[in-house]
């Protein structure tokens, strides 16, 4: 007596599934449905991409609303801090001194922009294989 196989019966495909259609018909539907699956994708990535779209113009919406918020939250402190200055020098005077402040302040933003934007390399990676397939193309045509 022999104890049971735990290991499953692999059997092996000889016959065709669709005996009935020749090669040339099945690479066909093959093709086919390949070109219907890409199509299907690139749909599906368009609709995702107009989601994404759609939220960031959301959250751009709302960034610029408190952009004029912070805006006008500057103008009256500014305001307020000029008239408070007013109380013991020339009005002016302390108006200037605030549009002064802010003059700091844009030039140390500019400055600090020009830093960061000095850093930024545009789709480097993009760049970078479009270079590769010029170089291809060129061997290509040699």
């Amino acid at each position: 007596m022999s104890a049971p196989s735990s290991q499953p019966e692999v059997q092996r495909v000889t016959e065709p599934k669709q005996p009935d259609r020749t090669l040339g018909e099945l690479f066909g539907d093959l093709g086919s449905e390949l070109s219907a699956l890409v199509r299907n994708e690139l749909d599906l990535a368009k609709t995702e991409a107009r989601q994404e779209v759609r939220r960031a113009s959301q959250a751009g919406a709302a960034f610029a609303t408190a952009a004029i918020a912070g805006l006008l939250t500057l103008l009256f402190v500014s305001s307020a801090l000029a008239w408070l200055l007013d109380q013991w020098i020339n009005r002016a005077l302390s108006f200037l001194i605030v549009a002064v402040l802010w003059g700091i302040v844009a030039v140390i933003g500019v400055r600090a922009g020009q830093r960061r934007a000095r850093g930024i390399e545009p789709v480097p990676q993009t760049v970078k294989t479009l270079k590769e397939d010029v170089e291809w193309i060129k061997q290509q045509k040699a």
